[in-house]
């Protein structure tokens, strides 16, 4: 196999210029990966804007129907942050062309449908990867190795939440995010799907769960033009609206398989929050806290230290000890949210290389969706709901 893997993406606006972003990045930073991106085609419905962006984030070509794209022989993955209720059929093309597939989450509008783009990967013998880059954090990686070393002691709580703002006034326009049939769900899929995933990746599977969720803005004007998660309206005093059909906010109580209790928070509605994606975990021995607002630290409390100093101490997951951060800069000199998308990327491209299943793939993307879906169930029937249920 050639050191290069021939990408060909559909999708080019915000996850787009986070994928093309983390696939420029990878080989300057990380030159001994064994395999290397080649940014061959970026596919996108509007001719104009693909073009352009293929330009600015250095794409070799641009085109504008995806089902071309995943049947060219010169294309060896396809990667797609298209809009949710597209990821279904180009998953299932791609992987019958062979390809192998990048997916950004949720996977699928449904757990059914999910269910299916596993069992089309699978049947195709692809890699297939989904898009959890929260897990790509060198400081959430801490979290992980404390809690799998022992450190932290028996698991007794999760809890997390995920709060935003940028959707409170009442006149920001109908996006597709807000549409249901395009979707699936609002904050719970969005933001929620994080959460799930963060919660699965550090203590493990959840057995049930019970959930409540609202919709504050029933009805907003029509969009114009959208972008990334900016948007226009028209101006004129009787503009056309229309019906906001999913979530603005879901919490959620759980039970995990381990037997640690968690709760779980999303939501677009919390003023001053524009993306505070916060965890705890509370151990017989110790716990940790993260706010991806500070992304590069990590609070660590210990129950053994000795009494005149217990306390939440900082680290700052900058040192050559912690994962990925060999590859940036000197200890103390910070990284971003863009870095965690070379990271993913780096996973995806060594798994290939190494013949294995990236982590997280599709199996933890249908995982997330079956949690995602017992929420729903348990608001819509008042109840708990077992993840076997579903």
């Amino acid at each position: 196999m050639s050191n290069r893997l021939r990408i060909g993406m559909v999708g080019y606006k915000f996850m787009g210029k986070a994928h093309s972003n983390a696939y420029r990045s990878l080989p300057m930073f990380f030159p001994d990966a064994p395999l290397q991106p080649e940014m061959s085609v970026i596919c996108g419905r509007n001719e104009q804007g693909v073009q352009a962006a293929a330009r600015q984030f250095g794409w070799s070509e641009s085109i504008t129907n995806w089902r071309d794209l995943v049947k060219r022989n010169d294309i060896d993955l396809v990667d797609i942050n298209a809009p949710s209720n597209a990821h279904k059929e180009i998953v299932i093309e791609a992987a019958l062309h062979g390809k192998h597939l990048f997916c950004e989450k949720p996977l699928a509008l449904s757990l059914a449908d999910s269910r299916d783009m596993l069992q089309a990967a699978e049947q195709a013998g692809v890699n297939h990867m989904i898009g959890f880059n929260y897990r790509f954090s060198p400081a959430v990686q801490l979290a992980k190795q404390l809690v799998e070393s022992g450190r932290l002691g028996k698991i007794y709580h999760f809890r997390a939440f995920f709060l935003q703002d940028w959707i409170m006034d009442p006149s920001f326009p109908l996006v597709w995010r807000l549409q249901k049939e395009v979707a699936g769900s609002g904050s719970h899929g969005d933001l929620g799907a994080h959460l799930i995933d963060l919660a699965r990746f550090l203590i493990g599977e959840f057995h049930e769960v019970i959930g409540m969720s609202e919709t504050f803005i029933k009805q907003r004007p029509l969009a114009t033009e959208m972008s990334g998660l900016s948007s226009k309206r028209s101006t004129e005093a009787n503009a056309p609206m229309g019906e906001v059909t999913v979530d603005d906010a879901t919490l959620f109580l759980a039970r995990f398989a381990g037997g640690a209790l968690g709760s779980f928070e999303a939501t677009r509605f919390a003023a001053g929050h524009r993306s505070t994606n916060s965890f705890e975990i509370n151990g017989s021995l110790g716990s940790v806290r993260f706010d991806f607002e500070r992304m590069n630290e990590l609070e660590v409390y210990f129950t053994q230290d000795e009494e005149g100093v217990q306390g939440f101490r900082r680290v700052l997951a900058t040192d050559p000890a912690h994962k990925y951060s060999e590859a940036w800069w000197p200890a103390g000199h910070t990284i971003g949210f863009e870095h965690t998308f070379t990271h993913e990327m780096l996973e995806m491209l060594s798994a290939i290389s190494e013949e294995r299943q990236p982590s997280p793939n599709f199996h933890d993307g249908v995982a997330c969706q079956a949690v995602l879906e017992a929420v729903e169930r348990s608001i819509k029937e008042r109840r708990w709901v077992s993840i076997e249920e579903m």
